[in-house]
């Protein structure tokens, strides 16, 4: 009863053949895993678009005197808001107005929505107006 010895023979094309295929095999899950990774996107998708980009602006009056909010978007958000033509004259006539649109447009930009803005206690009404003109310029901006 002895041992019984069994040879295996492999033909070197099996082999090479096998290792071909392992490395495509790999090569596909990687390419798989970067192509649908979830949660992230290099560039805005179609139905990711909110935003045709652009300055968009909206007008508002105060005391006879016309000024413009510009809202500056890009596909996906909003980047900056500011006042444009404000003058020393109506600077010097509503000294809240500049801190009032730099409390606001740094509110809106961080949470990119005008919803549940903290309006300053110190200037609700023209704050108010200031968020109307905004949400005025944003409405342009909106992709429809």
């Amino acid at each position: 009863m002895g041992s019984k010895t069994k040879i295996v023979v492999l033909h070197m094309k099996e082999i090479v053949y096998t290792l071909i295929f392992a490395a495509l095999g790999i090569l596909l899950i990687i390419l798989l895993v970067i192509m649908f990774r979830f949660g992230h996107s290099s560039t805005p998708t179609a139905s990711a678009r909110l935003y045709t980009p652009g300055i968009y602006t909206s007008s508002l009056t105060l005391n006879n005197t016309n000024l413009e909010v510009e809202v500056t978007v890009d596909e996906s958000q909003i980047k900056a808001i500011r006042l444009s033509n404000l003058d020393e004259s109506t600077a010097a006539m509503f000294p809240l107005l500049q801190p009032a649109i730099e409390n606001i447009a740094d509110q809106v930009c961080k949470t990119q929505s005008t919803d549940n803005i903290t309006l300053s206690s110190e200037t609700p009404y023209t704050s108010q107006i200031l968020l109307d003109a905004i949400n005025e310029a944003i409405e342009k901006a909106a992709v429809h």
